[in-house]
């Protein structure tokens, strides 16, 4: 019996217009809401270039730490959070996503959200965090963070806006690359930080 080898990872898009975004994808609460806040960025490629034809994912928890248990991130209802949101850029490279300040799933713990990225010129999609800028201790702590060089380690912290909202940019190579995850194992065995590794966008 032939050993099954594993079908080769292709270039994805840009097709994600088609069938991925839908209504309110990127509202995980009514723009508005009490507690929400605005999450906003630009995909850069390598040479520095906005990317016109990426889509984030993102998954957190709610403002009290908690991971939601809630189904309805594809029909939104206006009140339900469900922790997902998905946000395709505009021509210009930017994304935006109505959310929440997540906060810390354990005490003492840096909240951050999760991203997943896809892009043109990506075999497979790219996995990364952004972490809220306040609460230098929990940052300095974090085990992730914490195994990266300073310059590496800024470039996964937003910056707070004036309205209270959040900016942060993913560059996909070049000067400043975005830190990107590589996880060992599947499913819930590779959501832990103690899987996580860094990862070279141009693999």
């Amino acid at each position: 019996m032939s050993k099954l080898t594993p079908t080769p990872g292709q270039t994805v898009g840009p097709f994600y217009g088609y069938a991925l975004p839908y209504a309110k994808d990127r509202e995980l609460l009514a723009p508005g809401s009490a507690g929400s806040i605005r999450l906003q960025g630009t995909v850069f490629d390598g040479a520095g270039h906005p990317v016109p034809d990426a889509i984030l994912e993102i998954w957190q928890a709610d403002a009290e730490g908690q991971v939601p248990q809630r189904t309805g991130s594809l029909v939104r209802d206006g009140y339900t959070f469900t922790g997902f949101g998905r946000s395709a850029v505009g021509n210009t490279g930017v994304f935006t996503f109505t959310t929440v300040n997540p906060g810390p799933t354990a005490p003492g713990a840096a909240p951050f959200i999760s991203v997943v990225l896809f892009a043109r010129g990506l075999m497979n999609r790219l996995f990364t965090r952004v972490y809220l800028p306040e609460n230098e201790e929990a940052l300095a702590a974090d085990p992730l963070l914490s195994s990266l060089e300073p310059e590496r380690r800024r470039t996964l912290i937003a910056r707070r806006d004036p309205d209270g909202g959040l900016s942060w940019d993913i560059r996909l190579q070049g000067d400043g690359e975005t830190v990107f995850l590589d996880f060992e194992g599947t499913g819930a065995e590779g959501s832990g930080i103690e899987d996580a590794g860094v990862q070279d966008a141009s693999q």
